[in-house]
């Protein structure tokens, strides 16, 4: 459903946005595929729908006002599209320049399979010359980088921890997991004692919750470099990961028929609904929790490793914002993507949505200002990970190998040795496919 961006706000947030805008006069750039670089007209823009989405809409709609009062003769609508369905999407819009956005919200792990697609603009001379970008974190940067080419502005960075309900555990005479093995433990006992509770929510679609286990069994996604890799998910030490996730399916903890088909925004609704003790979100969960039932009875600690004191390794994840390599505005859409991306929005998102800014100046800022982003801090400097920087993640992402693979285990169908030979043959193929 495309929605409305010119919704009203307060006279003063509007003048403010304009005086304070990031851009001033669009710089001129490269051509698009297009041939066309209008200076009026139509932008389209898509943005993920988040689990509560009015927060962000509120940022975007100041921010968008801003555009259009500088830009006379402009007019911008969003579109806020399902993050589970946008490889779809997305693909249509690159085989259908009639269709497509001039701006997209697209994940890091998108990039490279985007670039090779031909759908993303290069805008790296833009990037560079933008005043802001030079604060950017490093790993941000690569995040929208390929072959030394920039192909986007990152938009945030999202790391994940361990959320726990305070009254729940205050209640049960419970400590706050120190390894994963307790996690589980604890998961299980506390869904022997309260059954009307999931110990911990999990999802068999919930990638990104699951990959911790597996890197901190010591285990990998794939090995190899340059573009060129090879699946690893079938390795003795991924299997435990696979096993230890897995085993939190199940009437002890988060029921088969109910969780197998949950992805991540399922288990964050779980929490903040007050149907789970424990769930694996991000910091941008923060808002959408805060907004739900357990607001004021919950913490965050990072998600425990094998050993007492030991972090598990996070996915460093995150939104970038980029131009359609297809625009026929390609110098309004620069302009727009770096006032979406700026410190000042990023900011606003922030305390909006709790989304972590990439820029380490408005970080640090923010970090000094709100204690919860203290575990997330933490669990990004402890170190992260990453999917393999491979066109072929969007196949394999899109194709939903993973999931595939946990929902066989918890279901029954396979044991996790036939279920991840079955999707490392998968990976293999789509990393082949590629070159």
């Amino acid at each position: 459903m495309k929605l409305p961006v010119r919704t009203a706000a307060p006279l003063a947030a509007l003048l403010l946005a304009a005086l304070t805008a990031t851009s001033c006069a669009p710089r001129a750039s490269g051509g698009s595929a297009s041939g066309k670089d209008e200076k009026s007209g139509t932008l389209r823009v898509w943005l993920f729908r988040e689990v509560d989405n009015a927060p962000k809409q509120g940022v975007v709609d100041r921010t968008v006002a801003a555009f259009e009062k500088e830009h006379e003769g402009t007019d911008v609508t969003v579109e806020y599209i399902p993050v589970e369905t946008r490889a779809q999407r997305v693909k249509a819009a690159f085989n259908d320049p009639r269709s497509a956005p001039d701006v997209i919200e697209y994940g890091n792990t998108d990039t490279a399979g985007y670039v090779k697609d031909g759908g993303l603009a290069d805008v790296t001379e833009d990037f560079t010359g933008w005043s802001e970008s030079k604060d950017t974190d490093p790993t941000a940067r690569q995040s929208v980088t390929v072959d030394s080419r920039i192909y986007g502005a990152p938009f945030f960075v999202g790391v994940r921890a361990l959320y726990y309900r305070t009254d729940v555990f205050e209640e049960l005479g419970l400590h706050v997991p120190r390894t994963q093995a307790e996690l589980i433990s604890t998961a299980r006992t506390i869904h022997t004692a309260r059954p009307d509770l999931y110990g911990l929510a999990v999802g068999g679609a919930y990638t990104y919750g699951a990959m911790p286990f597996i890197w901190a069994h010591g285990g990998e996604l794939a090995v190899g470099k340059g573009g060129s890799y090879s699946a690893a998910i079938d390795s003795a030490e991924a299997r435990k990961g696979i096993a230890a996730y897995t085993s939190l399916f199940g009437d002890g903890n988060c029921p088969t028929a109910k969780c197998a088909g949950m992805g991540g925004n399922d288990t964050v609704t779980a929490f903040a609904s007050g149907e789970a003790a424990m769930a694996i979100g991000g910091d941008f969960s923060h808002q959408a929790i805060e907004a739900g039932k357990v607001r004021g009875r919950y913490a965050v600690v990072p998600l425990p490793g094998l050993k007492e004191g030991e972090i598990a390794p996070a996915f460093a994840g995150g939104n970038n914002i980029g131009v359609l390599k297809s625009t026929t505005h390609r110098t309004l859409s620069v302009d727009l993507m770096e006032r979406l991306a700026s410190k000042r929005t990023q900011g606003e998102l922030f305390d909006a949505m709790g989304f972590l800014p990439t820029f380490v100046d408005v970080r640090k800022r923010v970090a000094r200002k709100e204690p919860f982003v203290g575990p997330f801090v933490r669990t990004l400097a402890a170190g992260t990970r990453f999917v393999p920087a491979s066109p072929a993640w969007a196949q394999i992402d899109s194709s939903l190998v993973l999931p595939t693979m946990f929902q066989e285990v918890v279901s029954g169908r396979k044991d996790v040795e036939a279920a991840s030979a079955e999707a490392a043959k998968k990976m293999n193929d789509a990393f082949g496919s590629v070159g």
